[in-house]
């Protein structure tokens, strides 16, 4: 008889965790149709007041997601107008997205959600892990600040731009992205995300070396033009990118970037003793890597996203 009722109890545990399995696929599958069928409003809509009012659901069904600890599994990645970056480590979930407007400026929108779960020792050779989740709301406040390379901003007080990948580095991790900004000007950026001892993620760090500069972050301003390249190497483990250059040399274009564009030689960034350090005139002919492809535009689409140039 007790080992009858063991058998039924276990029949009916497995039985249970399988509901709760299906259960989770359904609600996924759900929020996964609900996704789909709102972007394209948010990113193909005609008028920009449609967007923007699609977007807000767009909002809301993610954030009904990111409040669970299993939005860390969710298929954001099978959405492709969004940006989702997942370190190897698993510890985060990074999504992006941006809203062009009419004059063509944009809106950036995002969410970080965090997986500050620990192991701890209960004794000897015992252990148990500590779950901890938290999902942060990204808001874009890039249009107060006057700085951006010195601003350090916290997720409710974020600098938007467009993440397009991500490198680990010893405690932080290097954003590499993308800013339509106008019409004029587009703008490409090395970010740096950290997490503070409490769990508080922090944008911008004091992670690069770089000539009569002290910057959180890296900024490089060009023509909306013309295109720019900024990847990741993994092979040689520097951070390879376009020189930039007005037009003319010496002419009246000095300093104003909507005449900038690549003069045709590349720098690079290379890790040492935790900072980003400059190395100037590499040979990047044959440097090629996924974001090549990740940052071309479709043609046969709007292009809402993935247009940096």
């Amino acid at each position: 008889m007790k080992k009858q009722l063991i058998y039924l109890f276990l029949v009916m545990s497995v039985f249970s965790f399988s509901q709760k399995g299906d259960s989770i696929k359904n609600i996924y599958a759900e929020k996964l149709f609900q996704l789909r069928s709102l972007q394209t409003e948010v990113f193909y809509s005609k008028k920009e007041a449609d967007r923007m009012a699609a977007n807000k659901e767009f909002i809301k069904a993610i954030e009904s997601i990111a409040t669970n600890q299993k939005a860390l599994d969710f298929p954001f990645d099978s959405l492709h107008d969004i940006s989702t970056l997942s370190p190897k480590n698993k510890k985060f979930k990074l999504i992006t997205w941006n809203i062009h407007k009419d004059d063509e400026t944009h809106l950036f929108f995002g969410f970080l959600m965090v997986n500050n779960s620990k192991r701890i020792k209960t004794g000897f050779m015992k252990h148990k892990t500590e779950d901890h989740y938290e999902f942060f709301k990204l808001v874009d406040k890039s249009g107060s600040v006057k700085n951006p390379e010195t601003y350090i901003g916290t997720p409710d007080k974020w600098f938007g731009m467009l993440y397009l990948d991500i490198i680990e580095c010893e405690d932080f991790y290097t954003l590499i992205a993308w800013d339509g900004n106008d019409k004029l000007v587009q703008r490409k950026f090395l970010d740096v995300l950290y997490f503070k001892s409490d769990g508080t993620p922090i944008f911008g760090k004091d992670a690069f070396k770089f000539p009569k500069k002290n910057p959180k972050r890296l900024m490089f301003e060009y023509s909306s033009e013309v295109t720019m390249s900024l990847k990741y190497d993994s092979k040689s483990g520097r951070i390879v990118y376009s020189h930039l250059g007005p037009r003319e040399e010496g002419s009246v274009m000095d300093g104003l970037p909507q005449y900038y564009g690549p003069d045709g030689s590349f720098d690079s960034m290379i890790f040492k003793k935790g900072k980003w350090v400059i190395e100037e005139d590499v040979d990047a002919r044959n440097e090629k890597n996924k974001n090549d492809k990740a940052v071309k535009p479709d043609p046969n689409k709007q292009t809402p996203i993935f247009v940096p140039k």
